[in-house]
């Protein structure tokens, strides 16, 4: 583990890096610290073995990113956590969340990106991105019922996609959903997640939390008060403050504050908007309240999120 203050030296001495490549192509095209992933053979699918001792600077995309240490660990920092990846640790990296790279001398691991869009709108899969809005790190010792078929999944993703096999991408799609299921199965546990209610009326509360999900990503930057999306959900607001938490295993204001602070971090990156038009676009009410939320979600107060990758761009680009 590295503390903040090894983390900001180590930082200082990363190299800009406009393009990063690997394996004779280019992997990623960064624009600032937005990363556009230069999706390979017109697919929506990029995985990269990865050898390279660099390190990859402070960035987020709109991919979903798996990652996996095939020699030697790998370490990932995510806002306030950093992740020291051992051999076959799979570490699942949702969009737009802000993520550093950090590549011991020697090693291999491969990077997988794709479109989670593509497969969102199968149907119970809104209730997975609930499971992965922040990251999540697998072990085999922490999930032996189904590590092992995911290692096998991640296997075959890689050699589908090394192939020249036709209709590569569609097969490496069933592969990759084969993988959530397995995930989303473990870690959703759908038949349970209402136990005081009966069977048939699960089915329909989780629909009715696939609609809530949605109109909170939608609806975020409005003034959604507890009573309201009780409402929208058609529940009193008890009886759906114990079900989300039953659901998502955090408050309903903690979920809707971390979606808020996920796109304050996007906005603070732009140098051209204050930290007032940031908390507004963000939707805090107030300053106050934007500071007191971010820094208990990321340890820093907004003003020196901002500072710190302002003075971080301007080494890197010295």
């Amino acid at each position: 583990m590295f503390n903040r203050k090894e983390i900001e030296e180590n930082l200082e001495l990363f190299q800009h890096i406009n393009i990063m490549k690997g394996n004779g192509t280019n992997m990623r095209i960064m624009d600032g610290f937005f990363e556009k992933v230069d999706y390979q053979n017109n697919t929506s699918i990029l995985l990269h073995t990865n050898h390279e001792p660099e390190n990859y600077t402070s960035h987020w995309h709109t991919a979903i990113e798996l990652i996996m240490p095939v020699i030697n660990k790998y370490t990932i920092i995510i806002g306030k956590t950093t992740y020291v990846l051992n051999e076959g640790d799979i570490l699942i990296i949702p969009p737009g969340e802000l993520h550093e790279l950090i590549a011991p001398r020697t090693g291999e691991r491969r990077i997988l990106l794709f479109d989670f869009s593509l497969i969102s709108n199968l149907r119970g899969f809104s209730n997975i991105i609930t499971v992965f809005n922040q990251p999540r790190l697998i072990k085999e010792s922490s999930a032996p019922d189904i590590y092992p078929q995911l290692q096998d999944l991640f296997d075959q993703i890689t050699e589908e996609y090394n192939s020249k096999n036709t209709l590569r991408e569609g097969a490496i799609y069933a592969l990759i959903i084969q993988m959530f299921v397995l995930m989303g199965r473990k870690y959703m546990n759908t038949e349970n997640l209402f136990p005081a209610v009966k069977q048939n009326k699960q089915k329909e509360y989780i629909e009715k939390f696939n609609m809530i999900f949605e109109y909170i990503n939608n609806n975020y930057t409005d003034d959604i008060s507890l009573e309201k999306i009780a409402g929208v959900a058609g529940f009193s607001k008890f009886h759906f403050s114990r079900l989300f938490k039953q659901f998502t295993d955090i408050s309903f204001y903690d979920y809707l504050n971390q979606r808020r602070v996920k796109e304050a971090e996007k906005l603070l990156l732009n140098p051209n908007l204050s930290i007032t038009e940031v908390a507004m676009r963000s939707g805090f009410s107030s300053i106050s309240t934007f500071n007191r939320v971010f820094k208990n979600f990321k340890e820093c107060t907004p003003t020196e999120f901002k500072n710190l990758y302002r003075r971080r761009n301007r080494s890197h680009n010295e």
